[in-house]
């Protein structure tokens, strides 16, 4: 299924969950936060939040700087 991942379309298999999208953008274990189609997901429900064709989602990533 195509879905669109911070602007960018991207092809995930069918069922794939929020934390499998997660995962594809970004290896950091912390500080990464995920919107669904301009909703925010909580990480304790990224697994049980199966993506369907055409969503939406931002993830973003905590950057400390200075």
């Amino acid at each position: 299924m195509k879905i669109i991942v911070n602007g960018e379309p991207r092809e995930l298999p069918d069922g794939a969950s929020v934390a499998q999208a997660v995962a594809a953008v970004t290896t950091a274990a912390s500080g990464v936060a995920a919107a669904l189609n301009d909703e925010v997901v909580r990480r304790s429900a990224w697994e049980a939040t199966e993506l369907r064709e055409a969503d939406r989602l931002e993830v973003l990533t905590a950057v400390q700087g200075g």
